[in-house]
């Protein structure tokens, strides 16, 4: 293409840009290329998700060590509770046999007989009861129909009539081994029950039922 030159007398014409109008957008300079971009939105979620599984996770972890602790309890107790009773455990002693017991140092029996007078009877009622008495022990006794006692079928307590009846007990003293028998009188009509027999007044006493 030619250029065209000015003429003669004619001043030289420029080309100028032309301002842009108001309220037109206007672009980057020239040669700065676009806007910078906007750095990124941190995100949150991803953070907020792996949380919630740790705490599962952990929740999870706690439930299975409880339910672990439980069973190895409950193996122990069963552990335990199967050893009771097991063959190794002493067996129960058994009640040795009873022994027999012992004989009664003193042995007292009795029983009713016919009431015969004797020189102190006063022609009232009596009541006699025919007295053995077996002395079983390793001492001498010392027998008296003061020492002992007639009890009723009333729950009464007589004692004895001295020279009342003919066979009245004699007053002795009994080897170990010996025995005596004789009467014992009480006054009255009554149903002899049993005999008390006491050495020496202070002694022990002995019970024999009358038959």
């Amino acid at each position: 293409m030619s250029q065209q030159h000015p003429q003669w007398g004619q001043p030289p014409q420029h080309h100028q840009q032309q301002p842009p109008a108001w309220g037109a957008p206007q672009g980057p300079p020239p040669g700065w290329g676009g806007p910078p971009p906007r750095p990124p939105k941190k995100n949150h979620a991803g953070v907020i998700v792996g949380v919630g599984v740790a705490v599962v996770a952990l929740i999870a972890f706690i439930a299975a060590s409880a339910q672990d602790d439980a069973a190895t309890s409950d193996d122990a107790g069963t552990s335990i509770s199967s050893d009771v009773g097991t063959d190794d455990a002493p067996a129960a002693a058994e009640p040795e046999e009873s022994a027999a017991a012992p004989a009664a140092p003193v042995k007292v029996t009795a029983k009713r007989t016919a009431f015969t007078p004797g020189i102190l009877a006063d022609g009232t009622a009596y009541t006699s009861v025919s007295v053995t008495i077996r002395n079983g022990s390793d001492e001498p006794i010392s027998i008296n129909p003061l020492y002992i006692t007639i009890t009723d079928t009333d729950g009464t307590k007589h004692t004895a009539e001295l020279g009342a009846d003919t066979n009245q007990l004699d007053t002795v003293d009994l080897e170990p081994g010996e025995n005596v028998t004789g009467v014992v009188t009480g006054k009255g009509r009554f149903t002899a029950k049993y005999v008390t027999y006491t050495d020496g007044l202070l002694g022990d006493s002995v019970r024999g039922n009358v038959s």
